[in-house]
């Protein structure tokens, strides 16, 4: 590695240590985390439904099958 290269690597991580002190980045960030958590929430809710809707089907066919 040259000094210049250490020079470059030091700027660019000063530059980012720069723009994620900004209040605009960290909004941003907030926003990114806020909608990856209400994805996830959404998901759980939609795996429940279809699993208890498969335990449904699932207990409606034995039911059928010892009518």
């Amino acid at each position: 590695m040259t000094m210049k290269d250490f020079l470059i690597g030091a700027a660019v991580g000063a530059a980012v240590v720069a723009v994620a002190k900004t209040p605009a980045f960290r909004k941003g960030c907030a926003k990114v985390v806020a909608a990856g958590l209400q994805l996830k929430d959404d998901a759980t809710e939609y795996f429940e439904t279809l699993k208890e809707d498969a335990e449904d089907a699932q207990a409606e066919k034995q039911a059928n099958a010892n009518a």
